[in-house]
């Protein structure tokens, strides 16, 4: 059985944010490629509805806790480090 081939997800010129996550650029190639939903971050501070307010604090939760693993152990909190960026744009404190 030939082994299968997988979707190339590389991140291109205009689809990773400076300010952390994707673009909606990006977010569009992701979802074209694997047939997910991915949606944009939920970056705002009231006037949440249900489904977003589920969303961020599912994200806050998984993310929060990989903030130690992914910065470098020579500054502890770099903020300019992938996922300090994706915790400030969705408000995470």
């Amino acid at each position: 059985m030939p082994k299968k081939k997988g979707v190339s997800l590389s991140v291109g010129r205009g689809e990773k944010s400076r300010k952390g996550g994707l673009t909606a650029k990006g977010r569009a190639k992701y979802n074209r490629a694997t047939g997910s939903n991915l949606k944009a971050p939920v970056s705002k501070k009231s006037g949440l509805t249900k489904t977003e307010k589920a969303r961020k604090n599912s994200f806050c939760a998984r993310m929060g806790g990989m903030k130690r693993k992914m910065t470098n152990t020579k500054k502890k909190n770099d903020p300019d480090s992938r996922i300090n960026l994706a915790l400030k744009k969705w408000r995470c404190s």
